[in-house]
């Protein structure tokens, strides 16, 4: 159910009377950044760091879960640039993601737990990631990204699922994150699923990256709940920092070599 607009005549208000004032939504009046949507004071982009990987992720998101600011689905995405983000829609599925199930260049995974009935015969290990790879094809972690109970309806009312591999996660990770109340601590939020899935897959350096990321990300957003920012750098933040000024070195020689070649030709 749509809400109406709190200035626009309703059914049970009277059209002739005055607009009430502007609804104002709480932190409406916060300045945020554009590109990271935090407030400026709590700014993630000086701590995006890009990383290469061997596998490759895609997000089928519910479409009430993008909306959500504390996902951190689109973090996965900050970090490693191939990775493909897809809504999900029951009866209208994307045909993006149909064309890419069908390209021979990839292997997917549909990441879910084991503990349902009805596949046991589709659940595979990370060995067969790693057999994929060998082979030349491309793994590609499916991570159904929402609730648990939003994730459980993709996953048994998507049919283009249906014949993929299923490999759940296993670890004894326990989960970080502090933005929702999981039900238990070894419910790990999406970002931390996908770290540890390139973790598992030889993708180590993507893994800290994103771990690094996904700490600073509950960091900032918990302060900017109170106002304020971190009292000081956390170990995470130096880390990307670090990773951040060897990025901008390398660019820098990049140009700088650049340069000097075109100069050479002329």
């Amino acid at each position: 159910m749509q809400d109406e607009s709190p200035t626009s005549p309703s059914s049970d208000t009277d059209p002739a009377s005055p607009p009430r004032r502007e609804f104002k939504a709480r932190g409406s009046f916060v300045v945020r950044c554009e590109a990271c949507n935090l407030p400026r004071l709590n700014c993630l982009c000086p701590y995006r760091v890009r990383a290469e990987s061997q596998t490759r992720v895609w997000l089928l998101t519910h479409p009430i879960e993008q909306y959500k600011p504390t996902n951190t689905g689109r973090l996965i995405r900050d970090v490693l640039p191939d990775t493909e983000v897809f809504t999900w829609y029951r009866t209208a599925p994307d045909e993006r993601l149909l064309a890419l199930l069908e390209d021979s260049r990839y292997a997917p995974f549909v990441v879910f737990p084991d503990d349902q009935e009805g596949y046991a015969e589709r659940v595979v290990g990370m060995d067969r990631v790693i057999e994929r790879q060998k082979t030349g094809r491309i793994p590609v972690f499916i991570l159904l990204d929402g609730t648990w109970r939003q994730a459980r309806r993709i996953f048994r009312r998507s049919p283009y699922l249906a014949t993929l591999p299923v490999l759940p996660l296993v670890t004894d990770r326990q989960s970080r994150y502090r933005l929702r109340k999981a039900a238990s601590s070894d419910h790990l939020c999406t970002a931390e699923v996908a770290a540890e899935l390139l973790r598992q897959a030889g993708d180590t350096r993507a893994a800290d990256v994103l771990d690094d990321y996904c700490d600073v990300f509950n960091d900032n957003y918990a302060a900017s709940r109170r106002d304020a920012k971190p009292a000081e750098p956390t170990p995470a933040m130096r880390r990307l920092l670090a990773a951040r000024g060897e990025e901008a070195e390398e660019v820098g020689e990049h140009i700088t070599l650049s340069e000097r070649d075109e100069q050479q030709a002329n």
